[in-house]
């Protein structure tokens, strides 16, 4: 399907844009089922939350509109809005009075493997940690050098996604999802206020799973904690869950809370 910028069909972009200069902007990936954007208003609040701590004066009235319009136009597929700062001279010093700018992109439905979601995952260890910016910490931000890096370090089919750990060896995320571990029967997921990607699956899991009187915690997680759990899974909003089976040397089940949670992102994503 055609981009649009800022509301507008096109297929170019300003040499001044300052997502591309300096990566400077948000972006949302959002699932589109029947001409729907799934979990809209999860995704429009991390961005407004996004353009709060970035001082971008984006209008989010008119943001929610497009996508809606994108969205039925779309049909089926994926859905990319990118979220930049607009034009600006060079230099880093930011023209507040410049009006963001409004990417939407289509592509087809993702395509993974349906034993991915079935009978488990491999996760790659990956070697390129993250680093901590407190300031960015959540956000999805244009900046994503680190997870090009780490996505790059495998390239066979044994492995869907990496787990990425932080300068202290603490385990944070997936290169594009976030992890969960189940241990004694409460839902672990780390603490991501030094670094890592605030998912909208990861929000929605831990409000279902309170919902529903699952213990959960948000903690640094450690790798002999990782060892010691009963089951681990990799969450997004485009695929859902995914178990995860085994890490390097270590291996789990696909538990029962996996499985019950796995079933609820599924409802969630073909609403």
């Amino acid at each position: 399907m055609e981009s649009w910028v800022d509301g507008q069909p096109a297929d170019a972009l300003s040499l001044k844009d300052r997502g591309l200069a300096y990566g400077d902007g948000l972006f949302e990936t959002i699932g589109v089922k029947g001409g729907q954007p799934l979990l809209l208003d999860r995704h429009l609040s991390r961005l407004a939350d996004g353009c709060s701590r970035l001082a971008i004066n984006a209008d989010h009235a008119l943001i929610r509109s497009e996508l809606l319009t994108y969205a039925a136009a779309l049909g089926e597929g994926v859905l990319k809005l990118m979220l930049t700062r607009g034009d600006s001279q060079r230099g880093y010093a930011a023209d507040l009075s410049v009006s963001p700018r409004r990417i939407l992109q289509g592509n087809p439905p993702a395509a993974y493997p349906a034993v991915h979601a079935q009978q488990g995952i491999r996760l790659f260890p990956c070697t390129t940690r993250l680093s901590e910016q407190p300031l960015l910490a959540g956000l999805k931000h244009l900046n994503r050098l680190e997870q090009v890096i780490a996505r790059s370090e495998w390239k066979d089919t044994g492995h869907a996604e990496g787990l990425m750990l932080d300068l202290q060896g603490r385990v944070i995320e997936g290169v594009f999802s976030n992890l969960f571990l189940v241990c004694d029967g409460v839902l672990l997921t780390a603490d991501l206020r030094r670094c890592g990607v605030a998912g909208v699956m990861r929000a929605e899991l831990l409000s279902q799973a309170e919902r529903l009187g699952i213990a959960t915690q948000i903690t640094d997680i450690s790798l002999d904690q990782l060892q010691r759990a009963d089951e681990v899974f990799v969450c997004n909003s485009v695929y859902g869950i995914w178990p995860v089976c085994a890490y390097a040397a270590l291996s789990w089940p696909v538990g029962s809370l996996t499985r019950k949670l796995q079933g609820i992102a599924r409802a969630l994503l073909d609403a």
